[in-house]
């Protein structure tokens, strides 16, 4: 039970990055947005993705590659609206 509960959030979790993608988008800005947060979360997702790629715990697996492709479109979309200061 606990095993398909954690399946079920890791793939979930993800997904509210595409919401943070389509706001940043509709409004056309991400100045409100930190670039060392934004490159932060994304390092460490990228650290932590061979982990995920070889681990045999599914859960980890999916959720570890899922979020490293929708947290890089976060990080596209606040790199092509960032406005200069």
């Amino acid at each position: 039970m606990l095993t398909i509960l954690g399946a079920v959030a890791a793939t979930i979790l993800p997904l509210f990055n595409i919401s943070f993608m389509l706001r940043i988008r509709r409004r056309k800005s991400s100045n409100d947005i930190s670039l060392v947060w934004t490159y932060g979360i994304f390092f460490c997702t990228l650290a932590m993705l061979p982990a995920a790629l070889l681990s045999p715990d599914a859960t980890f697996k999916v959720f570890g590659i899922a979020n490293f492709i929708l947290f890089s479109g976060v990080v596209y979309h606040v790199a092509k609206y960032r406005k200069a200061t």
